[in-house]
Order: structure tokens, then sequence, then C-alpha cells
């Protein structure tokens, strides 16, 4: 028996999504409103992938996103899907060794150069040229996100957006992506022809992925005056999309793990062999995994050409870096912490940066691992973490309801390499690893700027690299799509990212983090409606107008 003749009835769907992170319900979301019978599966028992808030002990921590950047993509999705998502402002403090600066807007920019002049004096007129810098890409920012997404918007009915934002914006942008394609490089590469001071460079780049393009990691002035916080947790954005989908008839089904796709049969199958059709389908997991899993489709000789060409790029690229996240309860009031930073902070303890310890040392460190001794690899884990950039988050700071009375929930994070723990995982010493990390992490903060959390633990839980990457199914625990280098294995230039969308697969579209970079929630907001366009757009044009008669009744 054909995969396709199993369970035909019950299990044929006019769409499916696989992948329940915010691309996968931003996709499912608008393929119901759309009047289509809509699938979504998620291997998980929850949903919104790194957009997630769990509790424990009534402590409410983000499991992944700490905050939200509109990027004129994120309210405008809001707005069209009538959903209203109670937010605060999520400030940003920035802070070195005992300074401290809270971020209350553009003039903030000055303070920060004033606060990297005082750590590095003689640098000065170097930092005035990174001010410039910056201050030319906030402007840059500003028409980049100066009008909300079109995508999201109802232009025939709405001509006022149309002939009075849109299209006077249109020339503005076009000229703006030409300056940001040609930021491209390297940031690390990048500040090398603006800055001399090797530690003023670290401390500037450290808390980016690795080889992150310039024009992205110098953004992120723009970014923090941007930020903002769903009451309840960053999870409420995934809920609220969730309740969304279920209103307008689709259906979700979680604890579901695809093992199969055949492309040929319009079929896939879960583990647990159940087998579900499609008309179409939207992959918005992970792409490796797509293509691992795919068998290959009975394709003319070019396409077929195409296809594995694309598969041998998508399985040899790698993940981008990955984090480790430790979410502390802690018996100490929030306003002890409040006093200090805002529930936002990006912190270095050291003045130094990180030199050669993370990128230089740590590729010496796996390539030798097996010749090294523990006491080799926590040396080098000793140097890594007291010189790293550490980002803190406190939920309580943002909404008090997240945090029992008298006690205050951080979340502490920095960026590493899955490699690192893959390697201590096949030496047997992972428990032992995690421990030390742990505790070196705890010591570096509570040495430096919270004093408080000394002796005031009260339980601690943490995310590496491997649970990331076995809880979100994320290849290589990458948290956001793909490592940057030269050659990008998806579409990576704004200007074509409705391409970023399509597959060499029949009747298959690819959405969220993997599928264009550099990804956050925005772009995947972004792609999940570009696929699901896609797919209202491949329907014949009598099916397309009933379906679309029945948005507008819907709305």
């Amino acid at each position: 028996m054909k995969y396709g003749e199993q369970a035909v009835t019950e299990n044929s769907y006019d769409s499916i999504v696989v992948g329940g992170g915010i691309a996968g319900l931003t996709s499912t979301v608008y393929l119901a409103l759309a009047g289509q019978k809509v699938l979504l599966l998620e291997k998980n028992n929850e949903l919104g992938g790194l957009v997630n808030t769990f509790e424990r002990d009534g402590f409410h921590f983000d499991a992944g996103l700490r905050a939200l950047e509109d990027a004129g993509i994120i309210l405008p999705l809001l707005q069209e899907l009538k959903i209203d998502l109670k937010v605060v402002k999520s400030p940003v403090s920035i802070g070195i060794e005992k300074d401290i600066l809270h971020i209350e807007g553009i003039e903030s920019l000055g303070k920060y150069c004033e606060l990297l002049k005082k750590h590095y004096p003689e640098s000065g007129e170097d930092i005035e040229r990174l001010k410039k810098i910056i201050l030319r890409v906030m402007k840059l920012m500003d028409v980049l996100y100066g009008v909300e997404n079109p995508l999201f918007k109802d232009l025939k009915n709405d001509t006022r957006f149309l002939f009075k934002k849109l299209l006077p914006w249109l020339p503005r942008f076009l000229i703006t992506v030409g300056k940001i394609n040609r930021m491209q490089m390297p940031v690390e590469e990048y500040l090398k022809g603006v800055i001399k001071d090797s530690s003023l460079r670290d401390i500037i780049s450290q808390h980016f992925f690795a080889k992150t393009p310039a024009f992205f990691a110098l953004s992120y002035f723009s970014l923090y005056l941007d930020y903002f916080y769903p009451k309840g947790g960053v999870g409420k954005l995934a809920e609220a999309i969730r309740d969304k989908i279920l209103k307008q008839g689709g259906q979700i089904k979680t604890g579901t793990l695809i093992t199969s796709v055949v492309p040929d049969e319009h079929v896939i199958i879960d583990s647990r062999q159940n087998s579900y059709t499609y008309k179409n389908l939207v992959w918005a997991a992970d792409l490796k995994t797509l293509y691992k899993i795919a068998k290959a489709p009975d394709l003319p000789e070019k396409a077929k050409a195409v296809f594995d060409e694309t598969k041998a790029s998508i399985l040899k690229h790698k993940g981008g870096e990955s984090v480790v996240s430790l979410f502390l309860e802690i018996d100490q009031p929030l306003e002890s912490f409040g006093s200090i930073s805002s529930g936002h902070f990006f912190y270095t303890p050291s003045r130094q940066g990180l030199g050669d310890t993370h990128h230089k040392e740590l590729q010496e460190l796996l390539r030798d691992f097996d010749q090294l001794s523990k006491q080799d690899v926590l040396a080098w884990l000793d140097r890594f973490i007291s010189l790293n950039t550490f980002e803190i988050s406190i939920p309580g700071l943002k909404d008090r309801d997240l945090v029992p009375p008298g006690k205050t929930g951080l979340i502490i994070s920095l960026l590493t390499r899955y490699e690192l723990f893959e390697k201590v995982q096949e030496a047997a010493w992972l428990d032992e690893f995690e421990s030390e990390f742990q505790q070196r992490m705890i010591r570096v903060i509570s040495d430096s700027v919270y004093p408080q959390l000394k002796d005031n633990v009260l339980k601690a839980i943490m995310f590496t690299p491997l649970s990331i990457q076995s809880r979100i199914g994320s290849s290589e625990g990458a948290i956001v799509g793909w490592e940057f280098c030269n050659e990008m294995p998806v579409i990576n230039k704004i200007q074509i990212a409705d391409r970023a969308v399509l597959t060499p697969l029949p009747s298959i579209y690819q959405a969220g983090q993997w599928a264009y970079s550099p990804a956050g929630v925005p772009m995947s907001i972004l792609t999940g409606k570009l696929a699901a366009n896609k797919v209202i757009a491949s329907l014949s044009p009598g099916i397309l107008q009933r379906l679309r008669s029945r948005i507008f009744k819907a709305r």
C-alpha cells in the first residue's frame, strides 16, 4: 500500500505546516484565515520554539528570546490578526566592569561612547569615528523599518497607506538596501578598519555571533530602543497566535515528530507511522532535517540536479553559534537587582575582552581535545567565562507577576559552540563540565555586578547547546539559523526575501530561521507569511476567489 493511501480521509489536508515555532504558527494562522483545511505539527508538547515561556516554582522564565523587536513586522502582524497583546517597554542596560549605562534614547549613544572612552582613553578618536558610523546605521534603520511591512497591510483597501506612506518610502528603501549590502563583511573585520585597540573591538563585538554582518551588529543600538515585552512573557505571542489558529478552525497536533517526507506522494510520516497527505507543505522546522528525511523525488533531469545541489549545500553547512543559559531562582527581592540594572542587561565583567580565547584558542582546544586533560579544558573555561559578555534577563522587572513576592528570577546567557559540549559528551564528563560551567558563571556575576547573588541561589536550571538541539530540534543547537559565512546556503538579501521560501521539492515551501539569513523573530514571521502567501497564490482562481470571500467573512 502506498503512503498516500493510508487514512486519506482523516489525515488529508489542504496544507500541512511542520514546526510549531513562530514561523510555523504564522504560516498556519494565515492559511486558516484563507479557509484552508490546515494542520500544524510540532514535535514538542508545547508550541513557540524559542518564543516560549515556562514556569518553575512560581518563577517564569523565557526559554529562548528575552524580548521582542517590532522591525515593522510584529505589531502590524498583531494588528492584522486583531490580536490584543499586552506589552511593556523592555529597557536595556549596558555594563563594563563597575560602570552601567541605562539606554533611554538616541542621546544615550553619546553616553555609551563616553563609557567606552573612560575604559579606553587612548581610543577617543576611534570611538568618535564609531559613533558617526552607528548614527549613520541608525538613520538607515529608520528608513528600513520606516513603515509597517506592506506584507501585513491590505493595500487594495488602505489606499492612504499605499500612496501616503509606501510609495514615497520605496525609493529610499531601495537606496538603503544598497548601503546595507555594502556593510555585509563580518563585524570583527569591519571594526579593524575603525578601531585600533583589540580589547575595545572585543567589547563592542563579542556578544554577537561570530562573523555577524557589520550592519546587523552595529544596528543594535537602534534595536535596543525598540525592544518590548509581552505581559506574561514572550511566550504570550505564540499563545495568542495559537488561539487565533484554533478560532479560525485550524488544527494543531503536538508531540508529533515527522520522520519521513515523500514529495512524489504528497505524504509525510510521523514516528508512530501515521501518515498525512497534503496539497501543499510548509516546512518551518530544521532545514537539515527536511533534506535528511525527504525521499528523493522523481524530477526532470535539470530539476533533479537543482535538488541534489541544494541538498548537498544544506547538509554541508553548519548552524551558527549556540548559547548556554542559566535560569536561577534567587532568594532576593527584585529591587536589589533593579537598583543596579534594567531587566535586559548586556554586561562585560572585564575590559580586557576575549581576544583569542573564544575563536582561536577554542578552535585549537576542539582540534586537540583528545590530548587535553580536564584541567586544561577548565583552565580555558576560566578565561572564557571571566572575559565574556553576558546577556542577563530579569522577567520580574518587566512584569512583577512573573516571580513570587520577595524573589527574583534571573536568566544569564552567553554564546558558545555546540562542538565543545559535543566533545565533552563524547569524553563522558558532560555532567561534571556543566556543573563547572554553572559554578563559574555564578561566581563571575556575583563577584562583579550582582554581589547579592552569592549564597542566595535557591535552584538553577541549565540549557546547553545539546539540550537546545534536543528540545528545539535545531541542528548544532543554533538559535539564529546558519553560521555566518561567505557563501550562505539560503537567501540573505532582503530585496529578494520572497524567494527564501522556495524549495526544489514540489509543493513544499520553507519558513523560519533556517529559510533566510540573518534570522530573528521578525524574519521568521515574515517568511512564515511569505510561505502562506505562496500556498494561497498557487490555488486556482476560482478556489482563490471563494477563499477570499471566506477571509472577509471571518474578519
